[in-house]
């Protein structure tokens, strides 16, 4: 039986919350917008449309909220060109699960070109036989229809796969998809994540084995070692 892992892309394959921050914050001020930190972190997980509508408000035109959009998804792109920064063990965790049959996918809110660079200039796409973006669905997360559409582009019912996300809306929309869910800590508490649906977290990608989502997909949930949270995985 065809079993599968979907991640997510921002924060999880590539640590992208620095360069995206910086973004935002170069568009913001073009346009005479301070943008906290607080302000920022709310925005994890969502769609850069969504985002926009978050910072420059309701009242902006569709045609003015994809101009700030694409505006902005340009300047993270000039930031990230030729130095993708990609999360320790991205390599070594995808090599492991697609050596052991797993098939591989990426579900995420950022746009095309945003794949399109990250796994050209990564070279990780060989690794995966499915991507889908947030342009590819009419509803982001917590919605589940990333996580939907990237199962049926891989040839999977939900019930067999395993999504790996670092923000709460991310773990939401893969619990609302019917899907187990690991949580990863890189950009919110392990509580955070637990809170919204995470069948467990892990600190490290290294973490994420053939065994564990083998595990996972059995329905196990690993107790965890002495001293640590028993819903660690």
């Amino acid at each position: 039986m065809p079993q599968g892992v979907i991640f997510d892309m921002d924060g999880v394959l590539v640590d992208s919350g620095p360069p995206h921050q910086e973004s935002w914050r170069i568009l913001a001020h073009r346009h005479g917008i301070a943008l906290s930190d607080e302000a920022f972190l709310r925005t994890f997980g969502m769609s850069s449309r969504e985002i926009v509508r978050l910072i420059w408000g309701d009242q902006l035109s569709d045609a003015a909220a994809r101009e700030i959009d694409d505006q902005k998804e340009a300047v993270y792109r000039e930031l990230i060109t030729g130095r993708v920064p990609l999360s320790a063990g991205v390599a070594e965790t995808l090599a492991a699960l697609s050596a052991a049959g797993y098939r591989l996918a990426v579900g995420t809110s950022g746009p095309p070109e945003n794949v399109e660079l990250v796994l050209r200039e990564t070279g990780l796409a060989d690794y995966f036989v499915a991507t889908v973006n947030g342009f590819d669905v009419p509803r982001g997360k917590p919605a589940p229809d990333i996580f939907l559409k990237a199962a049926g582009r891989a040839g999977l019912r939900p019930a067999e796969c395993v999504v790996i996300e670092d923000a709460p809306v991310g773990v939401q929309a893969g619990v609302a998809a019917g899907m187990r869910v690991i949580g990863y800590t890189g950009t919110h508490p392990a509580a955070r994540l637990m809170e919204a649906g995470a069948a467990g977290t892990v600190d490290h990608l290294a973490e994420i084995t053939p065994v564990l989502i083998g595990g996972l997909l059995r329905g196990q949930v690993p107790a965890g070692e002495p001293g640590r949270d028993a819903r660690r995985l």
